[in-house]
């Protein structure tokens, strides 16, 4: 029983790559639309923190849309991943304190649910890294296989 736990253990370790490479993709579009609407429009997206009662809202509005149209491109490119990442879940913990919380846990009713699942994925590349496919192994070595 121990040698098929461990051949299944090789068997399901093959596609960790590409599954880290498909995390990386998601988190870029799902940050894609918001990070172009903010970017796009820095002054309503400043009115609109100061209706959250954002701290600093002119400055968490340009620091919030250029990190997220940075991350963009950070995390398709698998570069300073694990940092753009942590920096990322901030915005995630921020997006779920200041917009998401006041509506409960339901994707429905605009609640958390989204945006832990964002911050969850962000932590899994704070604590994994970009992976092989990443110019983050290239450049830097950041990448074991374990």
């Amino acid at each position: 029983m121990k040698e098929v736990l461990s051949e299944l253990s090789v068997l399901f370790s093959y596609p960790k790559n590409l599954i880290i490479l498909a995390v990386r993709f998601m988190l870029a579009y799902g940050f894609a639309t918001p990070a172009l609407l903010k970017i796009n429009d820095l002054k309503g997206t400043e009115e609109w923190f100061i209706q959250m009662a954002v701290p600093f809202p002119a400055f968490s509005a340009y620091l919030v849309s250029g990190l997220e149209t940075i991350g963009i491109a950070l995390l398709v490119l698998g570069l300073f991943t694990r940092y753009i990442s942590l920096l990322l879940s901030f915005i995630m913990i921020g997006a779920m304190l200041f917009v998401h919380a006041p509506h409960g846990f339901s994707v429905i009713q605009n609640g958390i649910e989204i945006p832990l699942y964002y911050l969850l994925f962000l932590l899994f590349l704070v604590t994994f890294g970009a992976g092989k496919y990443a110019l983050d192994n290239l450049l830097f070595k950041d990448y074991t296989d374990e």
